[in-house]
């Protein structure tokens, strides 16, 4: 039976009973004010966006396409309420319950070959028809309701990065993909995850052989690999994977903890305020100061995270909170 002929019988009725059991704008809005306001707002989506520039690791900034509230909070109901439920790779590291960035690099820990590949425009590759046949195909969803499901989740037809939706749905897009790779891998003694668009394979493989593999695979589905971001670490080189080096331990990079220990150094010896003027920026107010030492926190509780046994910076932590609390 082809997977249109599961909803032939459905009426326009039973669509919208479907819409409105997914509580996409809460349990306070009338019926038909729920679904006049999802067709209005899915015919024209490219109004409740605006862009935003965040810095990147790299120095460059990379653009968001950020939602307004409606449509932020229908998009974020989607990822709770219609696709919490769908079973994602377990190759995929990013974006899913239960996974972070130390248990990606774990699994390359030790291995006499690191092979990270990236995936360019990775959100901006992913088309309308790839999010209706990953995320919303009629296997599930009567066409009408995946379509409109489908357009409120996309913007000119491709998936905008910086919508709540965006990331499950990428990753729903990406399980053929982790899959068969999965399997491949495997097969070969070679492990394989995939933090978003950053793919990394370790083991004892020829690189050229996974990178034609992988090329090829992706080519097919209509991605392109960033043959500028291929790197092929040996053991007898730093190997990072996802910030975190694991060459023998995961642990963070000497240089992150050797800089974030300045900072911290600086901190407690000279103060705060002393501190946020030295580095040239302008005379600091309460709320900086304060806005500063959470940053300076979050930064500490990242390297315990991924090094809880650090004593130096286990004394640290509680300094700063200590001077944060009072």
């Amino acid at each position: 039976m082809y997977q249109t002929e599961l909803w032939k019988y459905s009426t326009k009725k039973h669509c919208q009973d479907m819409l409105l059991s997914f509580q996409l704008l809460g349990e306070d809005w009338p019926d038909q004010k729920v679904i006049a306001c999802l067709y209005g707002v899915s015919n024209h989506t490219e109004r409740h966006y605006h862009t935003a520039m965040i810095p990147k690791s790299d120095g460059t900034k990379r653009q968001l396409l950020v939602p307004d509230d409606l449509l932020k909070m229908i998009q974020r109901n989607i990822a709770r309420n219609v696709l919490s439920g769908f079973e994602l790779s377990s190759c995929a590291s990013a974006y899913c319950k239960g996974t972070s960035v130390l248990k990606n690099a774990s699994i390359h820990t030790g291995k006499r070959l690191v092979l990270k590949l990236d995936i360019e425009d990775f959100f901006g590759s992913i088309t309308f028809p790839m999010v209706l046949n990953g995320a919303f195909s009629s296997k599930y969803f009567p066409p009408t309701v995946g379509t409109l499901l489908t357009a409120l989740c996309c913007y000119h037809d491709y998936l905008p990065q910086g919508a709540p939706s965006s990331p499950v749905i990428s990753n729903l897009v990406m399980k053929p993909f982790d899959d068969y790779m999965k399997v491949w891998c495997e097969e070969k003694n070679i492990s394989y995850t995939r933090y978003c668009d950053d793919m990394t394979f370790s083991g004892d493989f020829q690189p050229g052989h996974v990178i034609n593999k992988v090329s090829g695979f992706l080519d097919a589905m209509g991605f392109a690999l960033n043959r500028e971001k291929t790197k092929i670490l040996s053991s007898g080189r730093r190997q990072t994977v996802t910030g975190i080096v694991v060459n023998e331990r995961p642990h963070v990079s000497p240089d992150y903890r050797r800089r974030l220990r300045q900072e911290v150094y600086y901190c407690l010896k000279y103060g705060v305020k002393s501190h946020i003027t030295m580095t040239g920026r302008e005379e600091p107010k309460p709320e900086i100061e304060r806005h500063y030492l959470f940053s300076l926190l979050g930064k500490i509780n990242y390297l315990l995270f991924i090094n809880p046994q650090d004593l130096w910076f286990k004394q640290a932590e509680g300094k700063i909170r200590s001077i944060l609390d009072h």
